[in-house]
């Protein structure tokens, strides 16, 4: 494939060794809980390096294993850390690539929001950006053959990124990955309290309670609780 995108944080974040990489994330998803719900319309799941949260993000990818053959799109979205921009980054590449291949981008779906005032085309933000790469080696391994659309959130409104996902919902074969990871450098009691409080926030689908403190992706989280609510979807 001739424009990809390359890993910018293998090696770091998660291993770059291909078979490391394949065999590390087929032990979180395999000693994921089995999954409590039909497999949901939208994930929210962590960025971190998966030393430190790659079981909790197999946990939640292990609701769209019986999914492989029925999920063909993927929008991914998740917060910028290493660039300043306003509005929502779509890639220009033809696919981003990990240790275990590169995921052909959905030219398509960036075609349905290119006209959208908040979307703009630019590989920038994507280039150095970890919250969305951690993500595709769990998709890799859970759905195999899928395409992907990843979306950088910069200075934005929830109800921008709502418009957004509400453009690109489409029907059972389309799912969303919202990225991101809860509060920051807090002690653990102090932890506790707020990711409880975001927790809440998110299962009672009260986007306005989630604070700048509780969760550094909180306007995708918030634009998905918007969009989901108006398409009647429950946490």
């Amino acid at each position: 494939m001739g424009n990809v995108r390359d890993p910018a944080v293998a090696g770091f974040f998660y291993p770059a060794d291909k078979e490391t990489l394949a065999s590390d994330v087929a032990g979180y998803l395999s000693a994921a809980p089995a999954p409590a719900t039909l497999a949901p319309k939208a994930l929210i799941a962590p960025h971190a390096g998966y030393v430190y949260s790659g079981q909790i993000a197999a946990n939640a990818y292990a609701t769209w294993r019986s999914q492989r053959d029925n999920i063909e799109l993927v929008v991914l979205i998740g917060p910028a850390h290493r660039a300043a921009f306003q509005g929502i980054a779509a890639p220009k590449v033809e696919a981003f690539n990990t240790p275990l291949g590169d995921v052909p981008i959905d030219a398509d779906a960036v075609a349905a929001i290119r006209d959208m005032p908040q979307v703009l085309l630019d590989d920038e933000p994507h280039r150095k950006e970890h919250s969305l790469e951690v993500h595709i080696p769990f998709l890799q391994k859970v759905l195999g053959d899928f395409t992907l659309l990843p979306l950088v959130a910069g200075s934005v409104s929830a109800e921008q990124v709502a418009e957004v996902l509400e453009r690109l919902w489409g029907n059972r074969s389309t799912r969303f990955v919202i990225s991101t990871d809860l509060s920051h450098y807090q002690d653990y009691e102090s932890a506790q309290r707020l990711d409880g409080a975001t927790a809440e926030a998110i299962e009672t689908m009260n986007p306005g309670a989630i604070s700048r403190d509780q969760a550094c992706g909180r306007i995708s989280v918030a634009g998905m609780l918007i969009a989901a609510r108006n398409h009647g979807l429950s946490v």
